[in-house]
């Protein structure tokens, strides 16, 4: 079997979100000392900073909010260990947030930078620019 490039494997990782593939499942992305680092934006203001267990938390939260979600990887780099990707994301909300009532839909475009380890994501930094909601 070909040897998986970590370009392969971020955009298998967004579709395993895209999925809604269980944690369990999706934490074989990672390794077991991940730091995702999420840029301050507007749906958390003052940025966070996830270990792999806050990682299944907010999985969690965002499970019981966001009814399906899709990524448009409009543009993809990969130098060594790190991979970045332009993405637009869209999703339909099972709330309702700020001005959109339950069930409309969200978009963003994002940066995501996902820096790799013997095939697993070791960190993760995302910039996250919401369209007005």
């Amino acid at each position: 079997m070909p040897h998986k490039s970590n370009l392969d494997i971020a955009l298998e990782y967004l579709r395993a979100i895209e999925d809604r593939l269980d944690f369990d499942e999706l934490k074989s992305f990672f390794t077991t000392d991940i730091i995702q680092i999420e840029y301050p934006n507007r749906l958390v203001p003052q940025g966070a900073e996830r270990t792999l267990q806050q990682l299944q938390e907010a999985g969690q939260r965002g499970r019981q909010i966001v009814e399906s979600q899709h990524y448009e990887v409009r543009n993809a780099l990969s130098s060594e260990d790190w991979v970045a990707l332009e993405v637009t994301w869209t999703a339909r909300f099972k709330i309702a947030i700020g001005s959109l009532p339950a069930g409309s839909e969200m978009r963003a475009n994002f940066g995501v930078f996902l820096n790799f380890r013997d095939g697993k994501i070791v960190r993760q930094h995302n910039y996250d620019c919401f369209d007005p909601f």
